[in-house]
């Protein structure tokens, strides 16, 4: 059986499985419950930092993770803050599509003539319900350039230009074709892109602390090296 044939549950199972997510804002009663269950999650030493003891922050992760449909747990593993604005991991915003079950999963056709300007990428997904294919718009390198994205320090465009082509090219194809998956917020290399800052894209906690403080450490923190998308900034053994 094809990825394009794998059954979808039917719209009204859907529904159904979306009344029973847990809307911490959605009234008083809801409230109540979802900050004793906020309590629980937040004195877990398996969860991010910024979630350990914070129950406000583990509240607001709740209502993310309710509005698209994921585990708490995940919701909080791949939301990075940078200059006080959430956004996600490109790879986590790949994989709510492709379980989404609305689509098949995300792929990607490169066009143009790689190592030049010309080279881009376009991601796509065929529509289970209607059959068609969505097309999103093309990413290129000559695009990425204009825009600034391959100028900043450290930039990931300079080393990794065929993965950034793919993560920029779901970030599109998801604000077109399904913004309620990414809830109008932009991936967190986009922001790195545009503040020309590094985060720990692949680690598991966000950074703690003021606002004030997160933009120090951000600046202050070491150019990236080719082993990942951004590199994280230099922690101590043992440390979150």
């Amino acid at each position: 059986m094809s990825q394009d044939t794998v059954p979808v549950p039917p719209i009204d199972a859907l529904a159904k499985a979306d009344e029973r997510a847990i809307s911490a804002f959605s009234s008083t009663a809801a409230f109540e419950s979802a900050q004793r269950m906020a309590k629980a999650l937040s004195s877990s030493t398996l969860v991010p930092a910024a979630y350990q003891g914070n129950i406000p922050n583990t509240l607001i992760a709740m209502e993310l993770s309710s509005r698209i449909g994921c585990s708490v747990f995940m919701a909080m593993q791949n939301l990075d803050v940078i200059h006080g604005r959430p956004s996600w991991r490109s790879q986590f915003l790949i994989a709510t599509v492709n379980t989404s079950g609305r689509f098949s999963p995300l792929r990607f056709k490169f066009t143009g003539k790689a190592g030049t300007k010309t080279w881009g990428c376009v991601a796509y997904a065929r529509d289970r319900e209607s059959g068609d294919v969505c097309e999103g718009a093309e990413i290129t390198i000559d695009m990425a350039q204009q825009e600034g994205w391959a100028t900043k320090s450290g930039s990931k465009w300079k080393t990794m230009p065929q993965q950034m082509l793919m993560y920029r090219a779901a970030a599109f194809w998801t604000r077109v074709y399904a913004p309620e998956l990414s809830m109008g917020m932009h991936t967190a290399d986009e922001i790195i892109d545009t503040v020309g800052v590094s985060v720990p894209l692949d680690a598991t906690a966000v950074p703690t602390g003021s606002a004030a403080a997160l933009e120090a450490e951000l600046l202050d923190a070491p150019p990236p090296d080719a082993d990942g998308v951004v590199e994280p900034p230099a922690r101590e053994a043992g440390e979150d």
